[in-house]
């Protein structure tokens, strides 16, 4: 049974012509979005400030994490004419800065990185004064991959630990938590983009093990971190350990940032994108 959510986890209802004007270009140009395939409790409030988190290489993810609500399968082939729609989209939004994330793509021999490196640079060519953050998948952390993204030269890449080491191989499918960390490493030292990352709370972690993965990730370079409340998606995914209290959420930025961290956002509807703009 899933336990009634407190008052602060309330969610701001769709509404306002910007919402429905970002709703109606997503649907008409074929794209997809982590708001809605992640379920994201924050659409409302991004939509209705005419931003989203745009979701690229299909919407079926090869992994099956038991936090995320993103459909899982066999892809369909890869829409190579989706980088040019994206980036149009972007223009036609005049965005100032725009978060890209994506399934994972096991599928692919690369991972997907070659078609994160054209998005990238469609949407550059189209709008050249943009701000970008990437969200990416691992890659195996195999760093010719990785390269690509970074060759490519978007502001921020971030990849999510989401959760603390010894919750890792029971919440997430394939992806391990040293090879994120690894991932992350790679990014902090090619000099040319920042690192960043984040985790959900409420999986059944102790205070202890959110401040040690707050260390390793700043032993690998990373000084940008989002921490927020794990929501369950639906009954059939992994269950909600507790409902984290906007105070503890405090301590954990305050905390982060004594350690070193350069920006912590953390409270209970913070997301990978939420203020990503204030990151750049």
């Amino acid at each position: 049974m899933m336990e009634r959510k407190p008052e602060w986890l309330k969610i701001a209802l769709p509404k306002g012509e910007q919402y429905f004007k970002t709703e109606e270009l997503v649907e008409t140009r074929h794209l997809h979005t982590i708001c809605v395939s992640g379920k994201c409790p924050n659409k409302a409030e991004c939509w209705g400030n005419g931003t989203a988190t745009f979701m690229i290489l299909g919407e079926i993810c090869t992994r099956s994490c038991k936090f995320c609500a993103t459909i899982t399968g066999r892809p369909h082939p890869v829409d190579w004419n989706e980088p040019q729609r994206l980036a149009d989209t972007i223009s036609n939004m005049k965005l100032k800065h725009c978060v890209i994330t994506s399934v994972d793509r096991d599928d692919l021999p690369d991972g997907g990185a070659d078609f994160w490196a054209k998005t990238i640079e469609c949407i550059k060519e189209k709008n050249p004064h943009i701000t970008i953050e990437t969200l990416i998948p691992d890659f195996d952390a195999k760093p010719e991959l990785i390269q690509k993204v970074i060759d490519a030269r978007p502001n921020i890449i971030s990849h999510n630990l989401e959760t603390v080491r010894r919750l890792t191989p029971l919440v997430r499918s394939r992806a391990k938590y040293d090879i994120s960390l690894k991932t992350i490493e790679i990014i902090s030292k090619s000099g040319t983009v920042r690192s960043k990352s984040g985790i959900m709370v409420g999986l059944g972690e102790t205070e202890e093990e959110v401040l040690q993965t707050m260390d390793d990730l700043l032993a690998v370079g990373c000084k940008i971190m989002t921490i927020g409340q794990y929501l369950q998606p639906t009954r059939k995914h992994y269950p909600v350990a507790e409902y984290v209290t906007p105070a503890q959420f405090a301590k954990y930025r305050e905390i982060g940032l004594k350690k070193g961290f350069r920006f912590v956002e953390s409270g209970p509807l913070v997301r990978s994108s939420y203020h990503a703009e204030k990151h750049v």
